[in-house]
């Protein structure tokens, strides 16, 4: 054998040896079917009108199936596959029709029993290896991928390739939260008796703070999150971590959390009452898994509304994919009627559940927030700046509007921006703030913020 082919076969066996250890890194194989992995083959099959839609990795010798929407492809022999055409062509592949195809042999019948005319497949990648596929089928021929049909395949493989980091991510920050010490802002929770909450409800000690959210292109203030506090008589202010892990274990975060709702109308009566400009300012608050599974919760929000005079349109609520998965029915229930009543829907700390991309296909949302931990490491490396990326194009997609939280740097600034993210907050823009210096900002002409730098001492005191 000539010198040059031997050198070729070693690097081809290089990048299988590669390819084989980044799939084994990745621990899925033979795993359960995932929630986030079937909307994404139904968003496929919907976009392409598809018949079949399929998530496939691929091991030595088989091609294994994750997910698929339509009729299920069994596992198959690797050799002569659809996959070993993805990746000897290291990218896209589109087969018009089948039944012209030459090459195509061992899956031909297979996929001819099946009435299988059309397909179109794009490689999914993990540590720059191609460790699987997304594919399309169709009963019926057609032409070649227009160019923005291929880009929306080829972002529908970037969200499973980004749903595989996700799951990496989760577990190492999973091994590194366990290797850590008990923080001890959870020690010092220990002063903290039920009585105390009792009268500091009594004695109205919670206080909200806001924070604006921006449009990233012009820095004018569209909106707020209302962020609780407790004004401690001996222990100062307090943030929510301490004290309402305690409120929610001893049963008060209802009446704490309706105060808040209240109060939050209450204040964007004010602000539009100061300014009818501030009609269309937008006022976010966070809702706990207790008051999103009480019954009568839209009910209740209307009263508040309508003792306020606020408009629907004005008050947002925001929760995270742990307040939804108890009762998937009843959330549903709960989401449309309080999407009936004009509300926006935010789901908070997108990105760091198990399931979010399948609640973003099941449930009415309206915004997602991207997580902190996620805007926090955009510039260290490629894996975070593709998994933002994802999630944005994602929204895009469904018609979402996005906000990174967490915004501290003015790299992190520009690089959302590149990447289209539509709104943002963070200390970059305004740390949360009590409403009557919020109502300065609101004076500002045109509600348009500075751009300050965020000082080393702002960013190592980032709290919510």
């Amino acid at each position: 054998m000539p010198q040059a082919e031997l050198e070729l076969g070693a690097v081809g066996g290089d990048r299988e040896m590669a390819r084989l250890a980044a799939l084994e890194s990745l621990a899925i194989l033979d795993t359960p079917a995932e929630p986030g992995y079937d909307a994404i083959t139904r968003l496929a099959a919907d976009y392409f009108e598809a018949e079949t839609a399929v998530i496939e990795f691929a091991d030595e010798t088989r091609v294994w199936v994750k997910s698929h929407c339509g009729g299920a492809l069994r596992e198959l022999p690797r050799a002569h596959s659809v996959f070993d055409l993805v990746l000897a062509a290291d990218g896209p592949v589109v087969v018009p029709d089948i039944r012209e195809h030459p090459d195509f042999r061992g899956q031909k019948m297979h996929l001819q029993a099946k009435g299988v005319v059309f397909l179109a497949g794009v490689p999914v990648r993990a540590d720059d290896c191609v460790v699987g596929m997304l594919a399309v089928f169709r009963r019926q021929t057609r032409g070649a991928l227009l160019e923005n049909e291929l880009r929306t395949l080829n972002n529908l493989a970037t969200m499973v390739s980004s749903q595989l980091e996700l799951h990496k991510l989760r577990a190492n920050t999973k091994k590194q939260r366990g290797r850590q010490p008990r923080p001890v802002r959870a020690l010092s929770r220990s002063w903290l008796r039920n009585a105390d909450l009792r009268r500091a409800i009594d004695r109205r000690e919670f206080v909200l703070y806001y924070q604006p959210v921006v449009e990233m292109k012009t820095l004018k203030i569209v909106g707020l999150e209302a962020l609780i506090r407790w004004q401690h008589p001996e222990r100062g202010l307090l943030t929510p971590m301490d004290f309402i892990p305690a409120a929610e274990d001893c049963g008060l975060i209802l009446p704490i959390g309706d105060w808040g709702l209240a109060e939050a109308c209450s204040q964007i009566q004010a602000w539009t009452h100061e300014n009818p400009d501030n009609q269309s300012l937008r006022v976010c608050v966070n809702l706990s898994a207790r008051q999103f599974s009480r019954q009568g919760l839209a009910d209740h929000v209307e009263s508040l509304l309508m003792q306020s005079g606020t408009s629907s349109r004005q008050l947002g609520l925001e929760m995270t994919e742990s307040s939804l998965i108890p009762n998937m029915g009843t959330a549903l229930e709960v989401l449309e009627g309080l999407r009936a009543l004009g509300i926006s829907i935010s789901m908070d700390d997108f990105g760091t559940g198990y399931s979010s991309l399948s609640y973003l296909h099941s449930f009415p949302i309206d915004v997602l927030k991207i997580d902190r931990s996620f805007v926090g490491r955009i510039s260290e490396g490629d894996q975070p700046l593709q998994i933002v990326r994802t999630i944005i194009e994602l929204a895009r997609v469904l018609k979402i509007d996005v906000v990174a939280e967490g915004i501290e740097t003015s790299e992190q600034y520009q690089v959302l921006r590149e990447l289209g993210c539509g709104f943002g907050q963070g200390y970059l823009f305004a740390r949360p703030l009590p409403a009557e210096q919020v109502t300065g900002l609101l004076r500002l002409p045109g509600r348009v913020l500075p751009r300050p730098e965020i000082t080393e001492a702002q960013r190592t005191s980032y709290v919510v």
